[in-house]
């Protein structure tokens, strides 16, 4: 007992003594941001307010150098990983660390320090919204988690955090901007408290808490009435006195100058200036150099504030919180921070691009094991369609890479992966069949004879940058132009298909669905797409990736989202007439080329106490005869409570590697934040009763096996 006591109390001089080391380095660095505001004039203040400002030569502030990168430094030379919606698709949050650790090194080598990632939106079951691709799917568990990853391998941790092998990162867009009325980018958005708080605020809150991320940006939205640049209850209650987020805000693109323009809200660009300062949005990204993209150029910034002094203690307070990030990331330390060198793709980056992207390959269907093709049984090869291959002229976009992709030092199409692998054992006929942005079919002949003078057919469809990203809305979600009409003509060859969607939004497949025996969803996979599509048709890789936005079956089901409160299901209401209501594929659906089996889930405690924890363990074998790896999914339901809830709600998952045959034990802790709701007066509780824990291979009833665990008190939180 007297070791266990003196241990305890070096325990705690210890952590005392930390405590005070990291106080003393805040107070040194708010000393130095004093003494630098002390000196700068307001012309200088105001410079610092805006992200295209040179740096001050007089005073020796340096630029914070940006970039877009959402998977991938958005430049030439750039490693271009998987868009974000196939990120999303690995789930697994350490292969998201390894990939911003890699962008972080590429970028300071560059001289960038200043990043516009990650897109923590939470896709809220529309697809006809441009920018799904950029999100990592509609549950806020899942994205909170990728989140925090990548913020984390952009930013380093602890000690490591900020210095000269990470960058900054920039949380967007705040908040709840997928969530609106016409699944049109920059749409209004209409969400109760309850839905903010349970679905869109999670991952902010987590890469605050959690992650400490150093930037967010505002949505470009008006969430309830109030856009979110001049939403004080947003910016101010919530994420710096709940949260204690201690960064600084970055406007999206002209943001607080559209409070006048766009929200007509304030009555002069000098009006949304002053609006969006008092809200708290320190810098102002401006994209374009004319005068009236500007809200911070001196003419209406600099006067207005000579004339009422009062508003100065805003722009220090900005200033301050600037000019603390660049001291945080040694710019001051630098010499040229101005320039930004040429970006510098590695092989050591390409090839964890190549593990990404077989990691996010999801397989959707595969009727009678038609996949891997052998290679030993197949002598031609038809690859067909318009997104099987693209070639650009140098410095141009590839347009199969999905939104904010850099210009990779090469890419490598499906056409191309494939013929790597097959080398010269096997013949390729290629053709494209139709343009993705033509209705002609007269490319439709070449493709139907390519198919029939082959043993098998890879139908390479979907979308591209052209019909899908921001500003890429839709009102259908069907395959655009005349796709599903080359589908069906090379189906009815009667030759074996395998149809690959490189796509950056779910779309109605019905036909694909019903018709076609096998079926991958690739969705971009970055400059390495066709390397790792071949390793997967060809068997060289087990896919293991599962979908994380739900596969609506028509338009006429959106929203589609397994996130759904009870309804009048199994009464003979609650359904569509003559259509059916369920998915076409359900989230969290991914097929392997192996088979897994599940055990009953069991609990290490059945009841759990308050501020308490349990264990929910599960069996899963591979009973096939390959290697495989399957993500584990754990949900819960709180089975009564005061309030309504989704039927069930993504509360853990681990993807794991099982060798043939092999039987593997994956644990999940279950605490009181797991099954926690917020109840009618909006506090964060944990009721008692019984709750309905699931585990299973996704979010579907016939894929999941149950277990009840019971809290006997309740839990505030």
């Amino acid at each position: 007992m007297k070791k266990f006591y003196i241990i305890a109390v070096t325990c705690i001089c210890l952590s005392c003594s930390i405590s005070t080391v990291k106080q003393t380095k805040v107070d040194e660095l708010d000393t130095k941001v004093n003494s630098l505001l002390e000196q700068m004039t307001l012309e200088e203040k105001i410079a610092e307010l805006t992200q295209d400002a040179p740096p001050n030569k007089r005073l020796g502030i340096p630029m914070m150098q940006y970039s877009e990168c959402l998977h991938g430094l958005w430049l030439p030379g750039a490693t271009v990983y998987p868009q974000s919606i196939a990120l999303g698709s690995t789930w697994d949050p350490k292969a998201i660390h390894d990939m911003t650790t890699a962008i972080a090194k590429e970028a300071r080598a560059a001289n960038l320090t200043h990043c516009y990632s990650p897109n923590l939106d939470v896709i809220s079951g529309d697809p006809r919204y441009g920018r799904v691709e950029e999100s990592y799917g509609e549950d806020p568990y899942l994205v909170s988690r990728m989140g925090v990853a990548f913020i984390e391998g952009l930013q380093g941790k602890g000690d490591e955090q900020f210095d000269e092998n990470h960058i900054l990162a920039t949380a967007k867009h705040f908040v709840g901007y997928p969530e609106n009325r016409t699944g049109i980018n920059g749409g209004f958005s209409d969400i109760s408290k309850r839905r903010l708080y349970e679905v869109f605020l999670p991952p902010f809150e987590a890469a605050v808490k959690e992650a400490g991320v150093g930037s967010i940006m505002p949505g470009h939205q008006d969430l309830n009435g109030v856009p979110c640049h001049m939403n004080n209850w947003l910016l101010n209650d919530i994420l710096r006195k709940d949260w204690g987020f201690d960064g600084f805000l970055v406007s999206d693109n002209n943001d607080v100058s559209r409070l006048n323009h766009m929200h007509f809200i304030a009555k002069n660009r000098t009006e949304a200036a002053v609006l969006g300062l008092k809200s708290g949005v320190d810098m102002d990204l401006v994209i374009g150099k004319a005068p009236e993209n500007s809200a911070y150029i001196m003419s209406v910034l600099s006067d207005t504030l000579n004339s009422n002094p009062d508003l100065i203690k805003y722009v220090d307070q900005s200033v301050a919180r600037i000019l603390k990030m660049k001291y945080r990331l040694g710019l001051f330390n630098q010499d040229s921070t101005d320039v930004v060198k040429p970006i510098v793709s590695t092989e050591e980056s390409q090839e964890l691009a190549l593990e990404l992207a077989k990691k996010s390959v999801v397989l959707l269907k595969n009727e009678n094991n038609l996949l891997p093709l052998d290679v030993k049984n197949i002598k031609s090869i038809a690859v067909i369609g318009p997104n099987a291959h693209e070639e650009v002229k140098e410095g141009q976009r590839y347009t199969l890479l999905g939104g904010y992709a850099g210009i990779p030092p090469y890419y490598t199409s499906l056409l191309e992966g494939i013929k790597d692998k097959v080398g010269s054992d096997v013949k390729v006929n290629y053709a494209e069949g139709c343009n993705l942005m033509s209705n002609s079919k007269i490319g439709f002949a070449k493709a139907i004879k390519a198919a029939q003078n082959s043993d098998v057919v890879i139908l390479a469809v979907g979308g591209s940058t052209k019909t899908c990203g921001e500003g890429k809305d839709r009102s259908s979600i069907d395959l655009y132009g005349v796709q599903n009409e080359l589908v069906e003509a090379i189906y009815k060859t009667g030759k074996p298909v395998v149809a690959v969607l490189i796509n950056g939004r779910p779309l109605a497949i019905n036909y694909l669905a019903e018709n076609v025996p096998s079926i991958i969803e690739s969705w971009y996979l970055g400059m390495r797409s066709g390397d790792a599509l071949a390793d997967v048709i060809f068997g060289d890789y087990n896919p293991g990736g599962k979908l994380t936005v739900t596969f609506p079956r028509s338009v006429g089901q959106l929203p589609s989202t397994y996130l759904l409160r009870p309804d009048f299901v199994g009464t003979g209401k609650g359904h569509y007439k003559f259509s059916d209501k369920s998915p076409l594929y359900h989230f969290g659906y991914g097929l392997s080329y192996t088979t897994f089996e599940y055990s009953q889930p069991k609990l290490d405690d059945v009841v759990i106490n308050p501020q308490g924890a349990t264990y929910v363990s599960v069996d899963v074998t591979n009973t096939g005869e390959i290697d495989g790896e399957e993500v584990v999914q754990m949900y819960v339901r709180d089975d009564f409570a005061s309030v309504g809830r989704y039927n069930k709600m993504l509360k853990g998952f681990e993807r794991v590697t099982i060798k043939a045959g092999e039987t593997k034990t994956v644990t999940f802790k279950l605490n009181e934040e797991d099954l926690s709701i917020y109840n009618q007066e909006m506090k964060k509780v944990v009721e008692p009763g019984t709750f309905t824990i699931y585990v299973g291979s996704s979010s579907r009833e016939s894929d999941l096996k149950t277990v009840t665990l019971e809290v006997n008190d309740r839990i505030v939180m």
